[in-house]
């Protein structure tokens, strides 16, 4: 515990004014305040999302961008997508060029262009996706799991539910962009999804494989401060693949360190087996351990049973059932209370949440979803923030308070359905992996 916490404190940090930290609450504020940093933006716009998506809030935020560089033409705006999700549809869809037919269109309409670059992690999207985080308006860092797309913006009547946080601090806001320019823009595996002919993934194979070994090395690089009476301190952390991985290491060190509460969101309870050994050696040690994980209904790939069911619509079913397994067995921590796990749920609305909280002094603000795809596959990054004096505790009690708002804290593992209750095609599909035992290797990748 001690070794773990020190672990943590020796992270180089970045001093930042509490002041100006400020938490959204929900996705419309979100979309609001991200459109407002566009529109007042003067030197620089740096969007990283996993995809910007061909509807109407995409549109919203393309023209924003546009529009900003027809203002200013000497605006730097970059906006970094993932390569293999930017060219294909949505799931179940019908094959199309996908988003990147939306980059096209609107670089032909404008004099001034702007950078739309489609980052590939890995050769193929199963193996591999850029998952980083963090939109860069001149100083201003407003880092969420979010993408851009109606659901993720409320741009209509649903929402997908995520954290959204406001950090005003040039040296932060440098180092975020220095990362994506020193690693990402200039890489011979990174290409323009805008222009009429792009390159195919298979002849950028070995590009590809050269650009993640590059990124498993790489880091964020700033001049470490010293965190003042008054201030907190941030440290960015990037991280991919399984070995020498800085995020996943010091993901541990949080839980590891912990000595009287540890609480947890995540949208799919799946997690590595680290994650899970320590959660478990918290409980065990007579730490308060809270999870909030959204219901199977509130999951991104949930299908209504009314609805044509569709193979993927299997993925929030198997969340469910590893955490019933997980309650089943803490079945006598739930009943202390030790263990508190709440479900979110909210009309048809779904949950995207990640993030800890520590002792109410370390609080991390990621894109990791804690499963062994983030673990193992995707390109990830987080914000660890040091709070000695408990200076941003009120606004992340609110945050929770909000986040919990919506939620059912299960006082059984027998609250969770069992795979008798699901849908016919569910249960066969259920059934189907595990006869072939093809669960295991679902587990790795989902």
């Amino acid at each position: 515990m001690i070794a773990s916490k020190n672990l943590l404190e020796q992270l180089p940090t970045i001093a930042q004014d509490p002041n100006a930290f400020e938490v959204l609450f929900t996705a419309q504020q979100f979309r609001e305040r991200l459109l407002s940093e566009i529109k007042q933006a003067s030197h620089r716009i740096y969007l990283v999302a996993l995809y910007l998506e061909n509807d109407e809030a995409g549109r919203e935020i393309l023209t924003a961008l546009y529009e900003a560089k027809q203002r200013n033409p000497k605006i730097e705006v970059t906006v970094c997508v993932d390569w293999h999700r930017a060219q294909r549809g949505l799931i179940g869809a019908d094959q199309s060029e996908g988003n990147a037919a939306i980059y096209k269109e609107f670089a032909e309409k404008y004099q001034y262009p702007i950078s739309i670059l489609g980052v590939p992690v890995r050769s193929k999207e199963v193996f591999g996706v850029l998952h980083l985080k963090g939109f860069i308006i001149d100083d201003t860092v407003i880092y969420s799991g979010a993408s851009l797309n109606n659901i993720y913006l409320h741009h209509s009547n649903k929402y997908r539910f995520d954290r959204y946080h406001v950090i005003k601090n040039p040296k932060l806001a440098n180092s975020m962009v220095n990362y994506i320019t020193q690693y990402i823009t200039l890489n011979p595996a990174v290409n323009c999804l805008s222009q009429n002919e792009r390159p195919t993934t298979k002849s950028l194979k070995l590009e590809i494989k050269q650009f993640r070994a590059l990124l498993a090395q790489s880091n964020y690089e700033f001049d470490p401060e010293i965190i003042e009476p008054g201030k907190v301190g941030i440290s960015p952390l990037v991280g991919v693949g399984k070995r020498r991985n800085k995020l996943n290491l010091h993901i541990n060190n949080l839980i590891a360190c912990a000595e009287k509460e540890v609480t947890i969101l995540t949208p799919y309870f799946n997690f590595p087996n680290s994650i899970a050994k320590e959660v478990k050696r918290a409980i065990k040690r007579g730490v308060k351990v809270t999870i909030i994980v959204g219901d199977k209904t509130a999951n991104d790939f949930y299908i209504p049973p009314e609805e044509s069911f569709k193979t993927i619509a299997g993925l929030p079913y198997l969340y469910e059932m590893n955490l019933r397994h997980f309650a089943r067995i803490n079945e006598a921590n739930i009943a202390s209370r030790q263990l508190s796990i709440f479900l979110w749920k909210h009309e048809k609305n779904s949950f995207h949440l990640k993030g800890m909280w520590i002792d109410k002094e370390y609080m991390l603000l990621t894109g990791n979803n804690f499963n062994p795809r983030a673990w193992k596959l995707d390109l990830e990054n987080g914000l660890l923030i040091k709070d000695p004096e408990h200076l941003l505790v009120d606004q992340f009690e609110k945050e929770i308070e909000s986040i919990l708002k919506h939620t059912n804290l299960v006082g059984s593992y027998k609250q969770l359905e069992s795979i008798e209750h699901y849908p016919e095609e569910v249960q066969r599909l259920i059934r189907k992996i595990k006869r072939v035992k093809a669960d295991r290797i679902l587990k790795q990748i989902l």
